[in-house]
């Protein structure tokens, strides 16, 4: 099982700094969103992975750690409140510069060549 859990964070990881490196803000918002995923995996992960194990004593005859699950619950909050500022971030450089590139410039477009007129004989 831990080697699954390790298997998505670290496929969480690298598609959220793969998106991160993307020319365009969306990318960039996705990208964050999985880092967060990530971290807060790997948060709930310091906390040992226990099946059957209860937060609350009293309950069980296993227990896990509540200081992880607090961490990820406080971190879920404020993850969400980051991307809802990225978004409007976003959304207001769309709006000013006409695009949605990260760095608000077009990239260079190829020159293209004039077609010549065929002649008819």
């Amino acid at each position: 099982m831990e080697a699954v859990y390790a298997a998505c964070v670290g496929l969480l990881t690298f598609s959220g700094i793969f998106l991160c490196l993307r020319g365009r803000t969306f990318p960039v918002v996705l990208g964050l969103t999985l880092l967060s995923y990530a971290v807060n995996l790997f948060l709930f992960s310091s906390g040992r992975l226990k099946l059957e194990g209860a937060a609350i004593l009293g309950t069980s005859f296993s227990y896990t750690d509540p200081l992880p699950q607090a961490l990820v619950l406080t971190a879920i909050v404020i993850g969400f409140a980051m991307t809802a500022f990225i978004v409007i971030l976003a959304m207001r450089a769309r709006a000013d510069l006409g695009n949605d590139h990260v760095d608000g410039r077009l990239p260079p477009q190829p020159a293209v060549k004039p077609r010549r007129k065929k002649e008819h004989a």
